[in-house]
């Protein structure tokens, strides 16, 4: 039986995502953590019939960490099968993909790539803006993580429900700094593919030209 459940996500997210899983088992110990510190600071001995549950954290949790949870660990990722690691939104703006989703996976020692176990697909909207698309990413997560929440509270191992699988290249923060590296000879249709989805200066990294060693931060209009 699972008696506690690690919940690794941002503060905002703790209070209701707990409430939602101590409806099915009101007597289930419930750690709410947002970083590696707190993880490590619970007591090894009561992970052992423990779950890690990570929600949109941008938090890469550690092999070491991973084992001490004899039922599993396990993530809701903001993003489809064929976006996995950071900031999938973006990328998949900046690729002017039609379809979007979010993805309920084991969690494995290489970021996103552990067995799925439910997808979410859904239409990106004509004219769709990086907060709109987010916006309906995380409405599609809470729903996803309201369908797994009793199972994750009840049950000792998860079955999937999907056969789907990775694909598509993992991006880092590394990758997005890359992207927002503007090289002099742009066209003007890829530098506003990249100011559409990068311009908004998000994670503190903004698309930037650097010319005669001094470097040029891009913002957009006004109006957009």
């Amino acid at each position: 039986m699972v008696e506690g459940l690690a919940l690794l996500t941002d503060a905002a997210e703790q209070v209701a995502l707990s409430r939602i899983l101590r409806s099915f088992r009101p007597d289930l110990t419930i750690w709410p953590v947002s970083d590696i510190a707190g993880l490590r600071k619970l007591e090894p001995a009561s992970l052992r019939k423990a779950r890690l549950v990570a929600f949109a954290s941008s938090v890469i949790v550690p092999a070491d960490l991973l084992v001490r949870f004899g039922h599993g660990a396990y993530n809701f990722h903001p993003g489809p099968p064929n976006y996995p690691g950071w900031a999938p939104a973006h990328f998949a703006l900046y690729d002017r993909a039609d379809s979007f989703g979010v993805t309920f996976h084991a969690m494995a020692e290489r970021v996103d790539s552990g067995a799925i176990l439910d997808v979410v697909s859904f239409p990106i909207p004509l004219a769709c803006t990086l907060m709109g698309l987010g916006e309906l990413a995380y409405a599609h997560l809470l729903q996803l993580f309201e369908v797994w929440a009793e199972p994750l509270a009840r049950e000792t191992s998860l079955t999937p429900r999907c056969a789907l699988s990775w694909s598509g290249r993992t991006n880092t923060r590394r990758s997005y700094r890359q992207v927002c590296d503007i090289p002099l000879d742009i066209s003007r249709d890829e530098l506003w593919r990249r100011m559409r989805a990068f311009g908004g200066n998000h994670y503190g990294i903004a698309p930037a030209i650097n010319l005669h060693g001094v470097t040029f931060t891009a913002s957009p209009p006004e109006s957009t």
